[in-house]
């Protein structure tokens, strides 16, 4: 059996101190295979987004095994934190995260120039033309729709080629005829590239568009509805 793009064995976290504490994961258990598009579903404060977290090593686990890629994120430092993410994950947020004095092309060129590679701004700019802002990219962030300044988001977590693609409510900002355009580009781009996705959304139309389904509750996961196993077994 191929090894998984994503292994959780046992996670739990617990965020803040003393009364205030709260047991955000519950022993969670999750496997994702290389290639694989997963939808995570559930209610806010679910733990659902905490799940990516982790998975991104933006927050470590208190216990457990989180395997990303077949590297143990256990025993990283922070420094080696942030350059495993950087040639392995690429994140998508709900927010966008551009850098608002920068233009596109510099927003998507320079975490690639921070990772030594040769030609980022030539990078960055096919990157961009991939999304169809190929015309856009000397513009500024406040010169874009949202829509575009997602689009640039997903450029620059792109551009770095990774193994896997965390998006967390990609289109939650956006209207719906911009929303569905941003996520047929999202879906394009990970069948294109043969990425492993992991995406959570309250969108249920965005999240049968995965190949599975995953329901957190409580800080848990809940087994895969069953329409979703028919579905699969009908692919």
């Amino acid at each position: 059996m191929a090894e998984p793009a994503i292994r959780l064995r046992n996670v739990h976290l617990t965020l803040g101190r003393g009364r205030g504490a709260v047991h955000v994961l519950k022993g969670v258990d999750l496997d994702v295979a290389r290639g694989e598009s997963v939808g995570i579903v559930g209610p806010s404060g679910s733990g659902k987004s905490t799940v990516l977290m982790i998975l991104a090593g933006l927050e470590r686990a208190d216990e457990g095994l989180v395997e990303i890629a077949g590297q143990d994120l256990g025993p990283l430092s922070e420094d080696q934190l942030a350059a495993f993410r950087g040639r392995h994950v690429g994140i998508v947020f709900q927010s966008f995260h551009l850098i608002p004095n920068m233009t596109a092309l510099e927003n998507v060129a320079v975490p690639l120039e921070l990772a030594g590679h040769p030609d980022a701004f030539g990078r960055a700019e096919s990157e961009l033309r991939a999304v169809g802002l190929g015309e856009r990219v000397t513009h500024y962030p406040g010169e874009l729709s949202g829509g575009e300044q997602q689009r640039v988001a997903l450029a620059r977590a792109l551009a770095p080629e990774p193994a896997i693609l965390i998006a967390d409510e990609p289109t939650g900002n956006l209207d719906g005829e911009t929303g569905r355009q941003v996520a047929d580009l999202l879906f394009r781009e990970q069948a294109r590239r043969a990425m492993t996705l992991v995406l959570v959304t309250h969108d249920p139309a965005l999240a049968k568009r995965c190949g599975r389904e995953i329901a957190v509750r409580s800080g848990e996961i809940r087994k895969t509805p069953p329409v979703v196993a028919e579905r699969e077994l009908a692919s």
